[in-house]
């Protein structure tokens, strides 16, 4: 299932991005989900109670237009996501971005589980246990994403909101 989110210029004072433009005549979410699809390693950002910040790389999916990933729930991620569900997403590029931002949901359906638990096997040859107490898998469905190309940033950098 793709989503078609709606297009527009992010809000970014200095840089140069022209004001007021429905978005770049460019951008592709197809190719966004596509390099969501195709990535190895994520990187996502966290805030715990005390508001510092976190970023680690875990893997995921990009599945049914959202992100996928588990932890455990005693590590930093994990505790910091029980405090705020509210999380970051980048691609490992900064040449060729996709950013994700929303809050997370941990994930308990059976089916929705087992697909998850068969993409990733796939995807990574390692069998995820949704099962374990210590572990949480987590959905972000975005409720914003950035995606430009580093070399073209004036032409290619595009806001897409979600609803």
């Amino acid at each position: 299932m793709s989503i078609e989110p709606q297009l527009s210029r992010p809000i970014m004072p200095g840089y140069g991005l022209p004001e007021g433009s429905a978005g770049p005549a460019n951008a592709s979410w197809e190719r966004a989900e596509r390099l969501l699809t195709e990535s190895r390693n994520y990187w996502i950002a966290t805030t715990g109670r005390a508001g510092r910040p976190h970023a680690m790389p875990v893997w995921g999916l990009w599945m049914d237009g959202s992100f996928i990933f588990s932890t455990g729930r005693a590590a930093r991620k994990g505790r910091d996501l029980a405090a705020n569900p509210e999380i970051a997403v980048h691609l490992e590029s900064g040449d060729d971005v996709v950013i994700l931002e929303g809050a997370v949901e941990e994930l308990d359906g059976a089916a929705i589980l087992d697909r998850y638990i068969e993409a990733y096997d796939s995807k990574y040859e390692v069998r995820p246990d949704p099962s374990d107490p210590a572990a949480a898998v987590y959905e972000l469905r975005p409720r914003v994403a950035f995606t430009w190309l580093e070399a073209d940033f004036v032409e290619s950098a595009a806001r897409w909101t979600f609803q």
